[in-house]
């Protein structure tokens, strides 16, 4: 019988896994081997004040096919559900803004529209309208960070207070050290073809749909609910609670050292899907290519806390989704969601608010204690909002440790570099969120391609 082995238990292994059981049928033996005690990675779906919440990632892009592809796969289509449709905010000299429309990822290309929002100073908007004009394309060279090309362009408030609060929200990182073209490739691709960054943006963008339709969605019931249900459905063998330690090749074989290193057991297999983050990635891979091991173990992360709180308020919340804080506003709190308010097929009797602390390079924040967190969240929150919060009634702090990787430029040279000196080893495959971008929808299609792949591989006769 035919083995793959895919090391990771995330939403990356798992579609990794169903993808094996599509293509490879009933007779393809999977093991899905992960050192945590519990499958999902960053999905966990928890409890507070008696209502699911999650304590992770909390919605996935519509926009792209792979999360809704996979979620009716595995029968939870009509689970789907989408948040209200209320606008999210900026907290800019201690005050709730608009993030103005007509912007990527918070660069502008509609400066009536910033004007309008009321994000910058006077100097800053003279500076937005006065737009610096490239000779030729915006981008010719190599890759950029996007702060560079921002700052170059709009100078640099728009990078600080739209741009990068923006990023924040998304990679707890900072524009001055994210890749463009890793980060945003639609805006890299239009920067190569424009000289002006403002009609790049408007290039890049894609034209709004005659109806408005969903940009986000989560499951009702918690994204566990989808890591369950794809597990269940690839039928895979869940070895969990074991950490991976080596991995080796022999002859047509990969052998895989797990456990305790008093006790260890070698799983074999025909074939491999490596779905973890870029450390243990580098480890592994560093007995099969030390060049491709040194070229992965070079992405950094971002750490970060989730402040969960569930409040008994006697007044409502602005009517926003959340909130969005930029870095020179001096604050720990990067971004907050009313999640009660946010998501509309919620009951809650509590209000329920999610606050995310911790940016790369800023790390301790998190050296505070849970309550600390907790008590600097409601704090920081309150003078936001411009009332007091109550004591919650009940609270939870989830620490994400190296949770969110850092593109730094070059990285998909990094990456092109790695898999094609890989290739040499094609029952092999990397996947995962080090490698090709995150959010579900991404990870999902990486899980999806590498499994292809591999099972490609063993099919075709002498590929070892």
């Amino acid at each position: 019988m035919t083995r793959v082995l895919v090391i990771g238990g995330g939403i990356t292994g798992l579609a990794a896994a169903l993808r094996l059981r599509e293509l490879g049928g009933p007779a393809l033996e999977i093991t899905v081997v992960d050192r945590a005690d519990r499958l999902g990675g960053k999905l966990r779906t928890g409890q507070i004040a008696d209502t699911p919440v999650e304590l992770g990632a909390e919605t996935f892009l519509v926009r792209r096919p792979e999360a809704l592809r996979l979620a009716a796969k595995v029968g939870l289509a009509e689970a789907v559900t989408h948040p209200a449709g209320l606008p999210a905010a900026l907290a800019v000299d201690g005050a709730l803004r608009p993030i103005p429309k007509g912007t990527l990822l918070g660069v502008p290309g509609d400066f009536d529209a910033v004007a309008e929002a009321g994000v910058l100073t006077p100097d800053g908007l003279a500076r937005l309208r006065a737009e610096e004009t490239s000779e030729g394309p915006l981008l010719t060279g190599e890759d950029t960070t996007v702060g560079a090309l921002v700052r170059r362009a709009f100078g640099d408030e728009v990078a600080d207070r739209l741009v990068d609060p923006l990023l924040g929200g998304v990679y707890a990182g900072r524009a001055d050290e994210l890749s463009l073209r890793a980060t945003a490739p639609a805006l890299a691709a239009a920067a190569r073809e424009h000289d002006r960054l403002s009609d790049a943006v408007r290039a890049a963008a894609k034209p709004a749909p005659a109806a408005p339709a969903p940009v986000f969605g989560t499951i009702e019931g918690g994204l566990s609910m989808l890591v369950e249900a794809t597990a269940l459905a690839s039928g895979a063998e869940l070895r969990l609670g074991l950490p991976v330690r080596e991995l080796a090749r022999e002859g047509e074989r990969w052998l895989a050292t797990v456990g305790d290193t008093r006790d260890p057991e070698v799983l074999e297999a025909d074939a491999v899907v490596l779905a973890v983050p870029a450390r243990p990635a580098a480890r592994l891979l560093a007995g099969i290519d030390a060049g491709a091991a040194d070229q992965v173990g070079v992405l950094e992360y971002a750490s970060m806390a989730l402040v969960t709180m569930a409040l008994d308020l006697d007044e409502e919340l602005p009517r926003l989704s959340g909130f969005l804080v930029p870095a020179t506003e001096g604050r720990a709190v990067k971004a907050a969601t009313f999640f009660s308010r946010k998501w509309p097929h919620r009951n809650d009797e509590l209000t329920v608010l999610r606050c995310s602390i911790g940016r790369h390079g800023q790390e301790a924040e998190l050296q505070r204690t849970d309550a600390e967190l907790i008590e600097l969240a409601r704090t920081e929150l309150g003078e936001l909002i411009g009332r007091p919060l109550p004591e919650p009634v009940e609270a939870h702090v989830t620490r994400w440790g190296g949770g969110l990787p850092q593109y730094g430029p070059g990285h998909d040279d990094r990456i092109a570099s790695v898999r094609e000196a890989l290739s040499a080893h094609p029952t092999l495959a990397l996947a995962g969120a080090a490698f090709d971008g995150v959010g579900i929808p991404v990870c999902v299609a990486s899980g999806e391609r590498a499994a292809e792949r591999v099972h490609a591989a063993l099919a075709a006769p002498g590929n070892g």
